[in-house]
């Protein structure tokens, strides 16, 4: 922008990419591209690990880092209602994500899982319009609607059987979740984006240390590829990506932003074909351009 126009009162014109909705979503889909192995990583992992050691050894784990760095850049302390807050974030993604998505996926392949977990944007986008009371317009509700229902019904379609515990398992943890992503957006404009994560990583740490310790697999039958699926999902599912996740929907809004977790699955079946050899089938990318295309109606009529 130049001085003339800013002296003469003209409306600032931003570049594309420097808008907020354009650099929510590219933050957001940075975190959901990270989050989308997180299922694939899981299954690897509860193979040869009992899945509560998953679910929370992949927690200790990024509270260890990131109690590191919250030393290292002398963050203040949150105030008494934001560790409220932080409790609810930690409640969804550090306990019930992480924990109940591993139980299920003892039972179920990560291809199933990944379809059922498809519901969370709905949840997202729900709990951030009632947490926010900033309700976008009928017709992102009508086609954010749409796309949840285009991957319900394929995922009813190649059910493997009538409703199971697993099943269970995962819409709960879908449904703690997607309220844990929108407080969590909601505390990332008070905290910073990365440090929402961070703290309610470190609080959870003495829940996380004897559930750890109680579950404890044998080590020595331990694969590779599990321990480096568990080194995934504590690095990049359980820390680099909230970073990117939170930082997305504070910047370009939680009810748009979290429509890119839509997208989610079909990275995930991808990625599942490629490390756990899931079949993946022709009308997977048919529904992801049926799916990218609510999305992109959602934006425009929201």
């Amino acid at each position: 922008m130049s001085v003339v126009s800013a002296l003469s009162g003209d409306p600032i014109r931003f570049p594309f990419w420097q808008k907020p909705l354009v650099q929510g979503l590219w933050f957001g889909g940075l975190g959901m591209l990270m989050f989308s192995a997180g299922l694939p990583a899981t299954r690897m992992a509860v193979l040869d690990m009992p899945p509560v050691f998953v679910g929370a050894g992949r927690a200790l784990i990024a509270a260890l880092l990131a109690l590191l760095l919250l030393l290292v850049t002398r963050q203040t302390l949150p105030t008494l209602s934001q560790w409220r807050g932080l409790a609810l974030v930690a409640l969804g993604s550090v306990f019930a994500y992480p924990v109940l998505s591993a139980l299920a996926l003892q039972q179920v392949g990560a291809s199933h899982g990944i379809l059922v977990t498809s519901v969370m944007p709905l949840f997202t986008a729900f709990f951030g319009a009632y947490l926010t009371k900033q309700w976008p317009r009928i017709g992102f509700w009508l086609f954010a609607l749409l796309g949840a229902l285009c991957v319900a019904l394929y995922a009813l379609q190649h059910s493997t059987g009538p409703f199971q515990l697993a099943d269970g398992y995962l819409v709960l943890a879908s449904f703690l979740c997607g309220f844990s992503y929108a407080k969590g957006a909601i505390l990332s404009k008070e905290l910073g984006s990365w440090q929402v994560i961070c703290w309610a990583l470190v609080m959870s740490i003495p829940v996380l240390l004897p559930w750890v310790w109680a579950y404890q697999p044998d080590y020595a039958a331990v694969s590779l590829q599990s321990w480096l699926a568990l080194g995934y999902l504590s690095v990049f599912t359980m820390f680099i990506g909230f970073f990117c996740w939170y930082k997305g929907l504070a910047i370009g809004g939680i009810a748009k932003v979290s429509q890119l977790q839509l997208l989610s699955p079909f990275s995930g079946l991808a990625l599942s074909a490629l490390l756990l050899a899931e079949p993946l089938q022709w009308l997977h990318w048919l529904l992801a351009l049926a799916v990218v295309a609510c999305i992109a109606l959602g934006r425009r009529f929201g």
